[in-house]
């Protein structure tokens, strides 16, 4: 197996990891019964502190103290994971479970487009076409958000997703590894949640469930779903929300009986089908390049 298949699988394993983590992230908020801002202090807080337990521990195993925030382009990477964090937090609140994942989908879509203008990489005719499918049902779940009152919290659920998007092309960019980074990200909403929670007072009825959350959850899924770009693509790494996108609603369903709409299932389905085709011609696609290459011999 060459080494580009080696990396892929790598990545495959360490973004689909993370995926499956974070699609526990909004049910354990939504348990946690508390108010924006309390909430996401609390949240950003336990996960600091965890990720920085979990460097102090690498470091000592290793013997090396490893490289929290690589240079410039990893506060860069860091500012803009903490504000994809506040924009989500706030998303959560005001708009339904169903429509917050759906639209973080769209990841992908973001995320091809500032692949192709800043790092050169054209997305493929399929792409497009997943593209286009992909807006169809985001157009659709953003209209019902219209006629049932949420649609402030689906622009911010976008405006969170594109953030997130630059984010990963950033960090596919440096080349570098982004894991700790991304978790650094969180002192940023820690300051803006701690400034809101002293003009308003503190609210969390179960801070259990958002410790769990902030200390295990999230941590593990920045720390997956941030070191995916050194081994995929930014569009690869965004198809890994689609994870989230699929069993958060599940998880939502069984837990509170918050059952979707029907536009917003018809919105949901459209895009799962869309980013699963494309996942797959990406998959079948690397498979053969690296086929391919291995075709290839140099003359002696």
């Amino acid at each position: 197996m060459s080494q580009l298949q080696l990396d892929h699988r790598k990545g495959l394993l360490i973004t689909g990891f993370g995926g499956l983590i974070l699609s526990a992230d909004i049910p354990l908020l939504r348990l946690g019964e508390g108010e924006t801002w309390s909430t996401l202090l609390l949240r950003s807080g336990t996960t600091f502190i965890s990720a920085f337990v979990i460097w102090a521990v690498w470091s000592l195993a290793t013997g090396r103290a490893r490289t929290i925030v690589p240079g410039r382009v990893g506060f860069l990477v860091a500012g803009l994971y903490g504000l994809a964090s506040i924009c989500f937090m706030i998303a959560v609140y005001n708009t339904k479970t169903a429509n917050l994942v759906f639209i973080l989908a769209f990841n992908t879509v973001f995320s091809a487009l500032l692949s192709w203008v800043f790092l050169k990489e054209r997305p493929k005719t399929v792409t497009f076409i997943a593209m286009f499918f992909m807006l169809i049902g985001v157009g659709i779940i953003v209209r019902e958000g219209l006629s049932s009152g949420h649609v402030f919290g689906d622009l911010v659920a976008l405006l969170s997703t594109f953030i997130l998007s630059t984010a990963i092309t950033v960090s596919r960019f440096s080349g570098k590894d982004m894991g700790f980074a991304a978790i650094i990200g969180t002192i940023l909403p820690m300051l803006v949640a701690a400034f809101m929670v002293s003009q308003n007072g503190y609210t969390v009825a179960v801070p259990g469930w958002i410790i769990f959350n902030g200390a295990v959850v999230t941590t593990l899924a920045f720390l997956c779903l941030a070191t995916g770009p050194r081994f995929l693509s930014g569009p690869e790494v965004a198809m890994f929300y689609l994870l989230e996108t699929v069993l958060t609603p599940i998880w939502v369903w069984l837990v509170f009986a918050e059952k979707p709409s029907d536009p917003i299932l018809v919105g949901g389905v459209i895009i799962i089908a869309a980013l699963v085709g494309h996942s797959l011609w990406q998959m079948y696609h690397v498979r053969k390049r690296s086929r391919m290459a291995g075709l290839v011999r140099h003359p002696i």
